[in-house]
């Protein structure tokens, strides 16, 4: 047998033992993420709907009440089942329809980036294929908050601990989430950390007993 055969099959061996910390870490990552957005449109559940439902400075959407409920529950019930791994592909699908409908209907025109600074015009220029008009203007927004906080603020303990930065509003926290949610569709919950796996082991526990029971007779 070739090392090239060997080493894949090491490598197969310790990727089947270790996949449950994929779906571990993912969920670990996304329940509080969840969470925090879910109660905070809880704790302010009216001024949600009214965000939902105005076309002039909100989404626009139809039955804005219904469609606040169904978000705010789909994320901090989704939450808990993420941190609890239970039915987890179950609850990937309407968290991951979550995060298409806000991709479109609230980040989509803002382009890719969720947060621009002073290299996203560069990027952007360079690439020219993600969003080029939302990131300058955000650029043009945040070298104007510089300059103020420069004039009338301690802008070197503003920024001792890092560069100030300005919100994009993009895409990509909503598209990364999406894809987040995807391979824990795939992967499932994991074994060890997760109720799924308890509870599987249990019933095929109970399903295989009459058979054990059988096998000790004879």
């Amino acid at each position: 047998m070739s090392l090239g055969i060997r080493l894949n099959q090491l490598l197969n061996r310790i990727a089947g033992n270790t996949a449950f910390i994929p779906s571990l870490l993912l969920r670990l990552y996304l329940a509080p993420v969840f969470w925090v957005a879910g109660t905070n449109k809880l704790a302010n559940f009216d001024s949600t709907v009214e965000w939902f439902g105005n076309p002039d400075w909100g989404l626009g959407l139809p039955m804005p009440w219904l469609m606040a409920l169904l978000a705010t529950a789909t994320e901090v019930v989704g939450a808990i089942l993420l941190l609890l791994g239970l039915g987890t592909r179950y609850v990937s699908i309407p968290l991951m329809i979550t995060m298409l409908v806000a991709a479109f209907t609230v980040h989509w025109q803002n382009g890719w980036q969720a947060v621009a600074d002073s290299s996203s015009a560069f990027a952007s220029d360079k690439l020219g294929l993600l969003q080029l008009e939302d990131a300058s203007v955000a650029v043009e927004r945040l070298q104007r908050a510089r300059s103020i906080l420069q004039e009338h603020g301690n802008y070197d303990w503003l920024t001792e601990t890092g560069s100030i930065v300005i919100s994009n509003n993009g895409i990509e926290w909503a598209a990364t989430y999406f894809v987040m949610l995807l391979a824990l569709f795939a992967l499932g919950s994991g074994r060890y950390f997760s109720l799924d796996d308890w509870i599987c082991r249990k019933l095929r526990q109970k399903h295989d007993a009459p058979f054990n029971s059988h096998d000790d007779r004879v």
